[in-house]
């Protein structure tokens, strides 16, 4: 099972040190050799994005930062995991070297197979002709 892990923080607009940067490095390697880690990214200062937001027909964006905001995203992991259990302690080893914040974690959609690597729409695609 995929689950995406979201990674909430207090803004600080302080890089990390070069000492948090090695352990993050440490454990992306460790995750990624084991099979756990998927693909993560960190996320650049509010103050150069944006929300885009849609109310009906109303779409409004809204520059950052976002200083209205407690916490902004500070970042994504996307893990495998056998169940939402191995998830969460995946993401425990993690936040244990990110420090303070909160991670909210998603199992990701996975469609039904009919047969071993293929899914239920790309056996129909197969199938058509």
């Amino acid at each position: 099972m995929r689950f995406l892990a979201i990674y909430k923080t207090k803004e600080t607009n302080t890089p990390p040190t070069p000492e948090m940067m090695a352990s993050m490095g440490a454990l992306i390697d460790e995750m990624t050799r084991d099979g756990s880690l998927l693909a993560t990214e960190g996320c650049l200062p509010s103050a150069l994005g944006a929300r885009v937001r849609r109310d009906g027909a109303r779409v409004t964006v809204t520059d950052g930062p976002f200083t209205e905001s407690k916490e902004v995203v500070g970042g994504f992991a996307l893990l495998q995991a056998g169940s939402l259990a191995e998830a969460i302690a995946l993401t425990r080893r993690f936040l244990e070297v990110a420090g303070d914040g909160e991670s909210e974690i998603r199992q990701i959609y996975e469609p039904p197979t009919d047969a071993p690597g293929r899914t239920v729409g790309a056996a129909a695609a197969a199938a058509r002709p």
